[in-house]
């Protein structure tokens, strides 16, 4: 059947074109820390509109991708950073958020060792780099508004699930784990609490390590046991920092 302007819906008699006079894009939210600050991946745009704007590394999606490809193309395209795993968290669609047209947008994040991560800027991205997430510039269209929900996707689920450790390098101390903690949630933990609780859920292996070049006396390494963790999820653990 051959779709024109006399195929209308029958619901709500639009016709059937109309559904395809508009965009989708992908945005891409990088969380890193370093030096006890949470950071963000943004890109100076060098296109209008927003020339010259910092922005969330985002284009918009070709009919020949998925929704996950066009994330990872788009990321690699303008930053240069590929493997990266992103999880889905939103869809923006306010109907002005755009100035050219309707454009909805899917918003991705990601949680990195930023200092793993060289991001080089490319394509039309003129710059790169790692920000605070509470030392922002003025982002383009809604980014703020992205970021400020990808932000609050993130502090539910690091208290929900130790995904922190994947910003740690794989041998920490007790001090370093309670200081990223603090800097993801905005609030400062009890030290001997803090240390109670987490030694208290066995994911912590102890290492015959201690910290070596550091000016004060060195504390004990730990890592993460991703096994125990997945096991005692099975068995209905759930991992709480509240």
């Amino acid at each position: 059947m051959r779709l024109d302007e006399k195929f209308y819906l029958s619901e709500n008699n639009v016709p059937f074109k109309e559904f395809f006079n508009f965009g989708m894009s992908v945005d891409c939210i990088l969380f890193g820390y370093k030096n006890g600050e949470v950071r963000v991946l943004l890109i100076e745009r060098g296109a209008d509109p927003f020339k010259h704007f910092w922005a969330l590394p985002g284009d918009l999606v070709t009919a020949d991708l998925t929704l996950e490809d066009a994330a990872s193309n788009v990321l690699y395209r303008l930053t240069g950073l590929e493997n990266i795993f992103m999880e889905q968290f939103h869809a923006f669609s306010e109907v002005q958020r755009h100035p050219v047209g309707r454009v909805i947008t899917i918003g991705y994040y990601a949680l990195v060792r930023s200092e793993n991560h060289k991001p080089v800027a490319s394509a039309w991205a003129t710059e790169s780099k790692w920000f605070n997430i509470n030392k922002l510039p003025e982002l383009a269209f809604d980014h703020k508004e992205i970021l400020d929900l990808a932000i609050g996707t993130l502090k539910r689920k690091v208290r929900n699930e130790p995904i922190g450790f994947e910003l740690l390098p794989p041998k920490f101390t007790l001090l370093e784990l309670q200081k990223l903690y603090e800097a993801l949630l905005g609030y400062k933990f009890d030290k001997p609490n803090f240390r109670k609780k987490l030694l208290s859920m066995n994911l912590l292996v102890p290492l015959d390590e201690v910290q070596s070049n550091v000016s004060h006396r060195p504390a004990k390494l730990f890592k993460f046991d991703p096994d125990r963790y997945k096991t005692l999820k099975e068995e209905g653990f759930h991992f709480d920092l509240q």
